[in-house]
């Protein structure tokens, strides 16, 4: 893997709003199949990194190359299409949309979504959208939602939302996803479900992960490498036990812990 290019690459990028210096010549990597994290402080900018880096906002200067290819200013519908994927704290779910039709809604350019498809030729819609339901089916399979199929989205719990959130990102066979706080808000059993299925797909659906997240045990624990921000550049990076070890880490964000929720 050392050998490889990294999957993501910024390069000294940097967001103004105003006055107001959020992410501030920050450079990072991220390999090809790895489940790294992103820590720091409220405030650290790494939120704000993420939009950037997804395109819902524009870097004031800097660059970001994705899988080889630069995709500095691109709008979020583009850097979808390169198979770089942005969830967020609080799921988007279609409510009133059963577990597998957010799922199946997810393919772009599906036949059945052009009226004169559907009159001239049903048999290709038939066929495409059984293809669909089955990778959907196998999707929910992955993240342990398959008893919950039929169910309303909105009817989920807050953990099971978030594996919704994931499994949906899943259909859109991702290169790399970012995730952000994936386990705000939901129980620690939840927590570990959601951690091992972030696993399953990095491991069996090659799926790189960058995941910001408050919750130092899921990152100790799943993330390698970790990089931690504050005042909107990188000041750390490395295994999980080299972080801890850091002086500037203990110091500038961790307060000299690096057990339990920050």
């Amino acid at each position: 893997m050392t050998n490889q290019p990294p999957i993501l690459d910024v390069r000294n990028v940097t967001k103004d709003f105003g006055g107001v210096r959020a992410v501030d010549r920050c450079s990072l990597r991220v390999m090809p199949g790895t489940i790294t994290g992103l820590i720091g402080p409220n405030g650290a900018g790494k939120t704000t990194l993420f939009n950037v880096v997804a395109g819902a906002l524009a870097p004031t200067s800097g660059e970001i190359h994705f899988d080889g290819q630069s995709i500095t200013g691109l709008r979020p519908h583009q850097t979808f299409a390169h198979g770089l994927i942005r969830t967020f704290q609080i799921p988007r779910e279609l409510r009133r949309m059963t577990v597998l039709e957010n799922l199946m809604l997810v393919p772009g350019r599906q036949s059945g979504e052009h009226l004169w498809c559907s009159w001239l030729t049903p048999w290709k819609v038939a066929r495409e959208e059984r293809r669909t339901q089955a990778r959907a089916l196998d999707v929910l399979e992955l993240v342990n939602l398959a008893q919950l199929a039929n169910e309303l989205a909105g009817n989920l719990s807050g953990g099971q939302k978030k594996l919704l959130e994931l499994a949906r990102t899943l259909m859109a066979e991702p290169k790399l996803v970012l995730l952000d706080e994936p386990g705000a808000g939901i129980n620690r059993t939840l927590l570990r479900n959601l951690s091992a299925n972030i696993v399953r797909a990095s491991v069996e659906r090659n799926v790189t992960f960058l995941i910001i997240e408050h919750d130092m045990r899921f990152v100790m624990t799943m993330c390698d490498p970790v990089i931690v921000m504050a005042n909107g550049s990188v000041i750390s990076e490395g295994t999980p036990s080299e972080v801890q070890r850091d002086p500037q880490v203990l110091e500038a964000y961790l307060g000299g812990r690096v057990s339990g929720t920050a």
